[in-house]
């Protein structure tokens, strides 16, 4: 959980500086931006700790889900939400890894489907109202990137475990830690390519429906990009998808939630954001329930 909490602290401020320098450049670019440095940072382990041969299509694949076209409609929607609003709509996130998890077990919904209802309940109390226009494609557009993101945490379980990557112990002695350092290096050269599968299909995205305009950068949208790939992104995913392996389903949707508190606060108070505060509070309590109500799914015994 550490890993986890880790990157959801990275990602907290993610929301408002998006929201803040980006919101008119095109999402197809942005992304691809991001996706490139993230590459590049891991392209020495990509290089030397490349996957095999059969698992790199995979990687690319899984990319291109997780990180790709997650990344595209999430920074979409903040041409339609306000960045607390964003962070809010991720509240589902959990609820779609849980039932990910627990449809491809055959287990009961019932908790995941309560847990669905609550967080739903959570995020139109801290809204008003139901979402409509702008709104409603925002939310949809969060959506559709929180399902991306849900998919692609338990893929990169499987895929870690293929890699001989899950489970590498922390700390280690002599043999051990000589094994874990590789299967480190292995673990970052997986990343790579994934960053690049995301950074390819934003990329050609970009080229087929982009905007042209959307690479024109001024004042602190260029130190912005270049934060937002190398950090939130490049570590925020290295950090995450470490965790994502070593952690039970149930525990890994809990901890999906741990960035909505945490950026919904920081776009209130370091980005000045407006918001009805007793209302929100009182839907993230609803979250809150909801969380725990998908934590204590059946999912949670793997």
């Amino acid at each position: 959980m550490t890993w986890l909490l880790a990157a959801s602290l990275l990602w907290a401020f993610s929301f408002g500086l998006i929201k803040r320098f980006l919101p008119d450049l095109d999402p197809w670019w942005v992304a691809a931006v991001r996706l490139s440095l993230a590459t590049a940072a891991f392209a020495p382990w990509a290089i030397r700790r490349a996957p095999s041969r059969r698992l790199r299509p995979w990687a690319l694949a899984l990319g291109a889900l997780q990180f790709g076209a997650m990344y595209v409609l999430y920074i979409a929607a903040f041409r339609f939400l306000p960045a607390w609003q964003v962070a809010l709509w991720t509240v589902l996130t959990p609820v779609l890894v849980v039932l990910l998890a627990v449809i491809w077990r055959g287990e009961s919904l019932w908790r995941p489907a309560g847990a669905a209802l609550l967080a739903v309940a959570g995020a139109l109390l801290a809204q008003g109202r139901w979402p409509a226009g702008d709104t409603l494609t925002g939310v949809l557009l969060v959506q559709g990137s929180n399902l991306c993101f849900a998919a692609g945490q338990l893929g990169y379980r499987d895929l870690a475990a293929a890699a001989g990557v899950s489970g590498v112990p922390g700390v280690a002695t002599g043999a051990v830690r000589k094994a874990a350092r590789e299967a480190r290096g292995r673990e970052a050269g997986l990343l790579g390519w994934m960053s690049l599968g995301g950074a390819s299909l934003a990329l050609m995205g970009w080229a087929l429906a982009g905007e042209p305009a959307g690479a024109t950068v001024a004042g602190a949208a260029g130190p912005t990009l270049l934060y937002l790939g190398l950090v939130p992104t490049a570590v925020g995913f290295w950090l995450w998808n470490k965790g994502a392996a070593r952690t039970g389903a149930g525990r890994l949707a809990v901890a999906n939630n741990l960035k909505v508190p945490l950026a919904v606060v920081v776009a209130w108070l370091v980005f000045g954001e407006s918001a009805p505060y007793l209302r929100a509070l009182a839907g993230l309590a609803l979250v809150v329930a909801a969380l725990r109500l998908a934590g204590r799914a059946p999912a949670a015994r793997t």
